[in-house]
């Protein structure tokens, strides 16, 4: 299929500020819902790189927690450029046929994966190639991309502010608006539409927690750069420590199961009040691309 060539021209050149800095990187009710009593839960299949991978491992420990006890999932994970759709599509090896066997099965209610918008053309085609083959035994599978944030964080004021962005935020929300969504989500529903195809915009778990280390405004002994356990990066490409992490997880339950975050008691083990973050990321996201 060929992409709509006027939305490829419309696209701003700002938005090569997040490029400049990824390292790797329909109908349908929208309000929140509670857990029923008996939950069935999701089957899952979740495929990315280092970016999309601490969510992907506490998203089952989270729908579990929240009553979602049938909740299971395949997990296929493959560092850098090579977790994006369009090489895990091309990869010759066992990942690929990991996610095509699981796929076979026909039994996936959700395949999340990573919104790749590096290359338009090739990561359209990599989602869709993907999209196209678990339509084929998974007739009602929803499709989620989560949307990474940018690595590097100590030059992403610097490389905003060059790309004509006031602040962080706006430099991501534009990149999401016109990268993701316009480009790559709308194609692929006008390719796909029976299909529900959504977004998580998980990056800004490490941007709202990036901002309130800046404003000293987290609750917690946090360090910028460190352990897992204690800090906000692990290192300065950006990859996420814990807090980090659970945050992006909690935006994963209201994304995927749509969990109203104002009531859901899951313990992050943080004092700052995550699930406030994480919901009001997810309030504040296009609700044309929720599920």
């Amino acid at each position: 299929m060929e992409l709509n060539k006027q939305k490829i021209a419309n696209i701003s050149i700002k938005n090569s500020w997040i490029v400049a800095l990824m390292l790797v990187c329909l109908s349908c009710n929208k309000e929140d819902v509670p857990a029923p009593d008996n939950p069935q839960g999701y089957n899952m299949l979740l495929m990315g790189h280092s970016y999309f991978k601490p969510y992907a491992n506490r998203i089952r420990e989270l729908a579990i927690d929240t009553g979602f006890i049938n909740h299971n999932q395949t997990y296929v994970f493959s560092s850098g450029a090579s977790g994006f759709p369009i090489s895990l599509w091309n990869d010759t090896g066992a990942k690929n046929q990991r996610i095509k066997e699981t796929l076979d099965a026909g039994n996936v209610d959700v395949f999340g994966m990573v919104a790749d918008s590096r290359e338009l053309n090739e990561s359209f085609e990599g989602t869709r190639n993907w999209i196209a083959y678990a339509l084929q035994n998974n007739p009602e599978v929803i499709i989620f991309l989560s949307i990474s944030s940018p690595n590097q964080p100590d030059g992403w004021e610097q490389t905003a502010q060059q790309s004509g962005f006031a602040t962080v935020q706006e430099a991501f929300a534009a990149h999401t608006y016109q990268d993701v969504h316009i480009a790559l989500i709308d194609s692929l529903r006008a390719e796909f539409p029976s299909t529900n195809i959504f977004s998580i915009p998980t990056g800004k778990a490490s941007i709202a927690l990036w901002q309130l280390y800046k404003d000293n405004l987290l609750l917690d002994n946090i360090e910028y750069i460190g352990p897992f356990e204690t800090s906000l990066f692990t290192d300065t490409n950006g990859h996420q420590g814990e807090i980090t992490a659970s945050t992006g997880a909690l935006m994963w339950l209201k994304g995927i199961y749509k969990v109203d975050l104002t009531t859901n008691d899951y313990d992050t083990g943080f004092t700052t009040d995550l699930h406030k973050v994480a919901q009001d990321a997810m309030n504040s996201h296009d609700s044309d691309y929720n599920q």
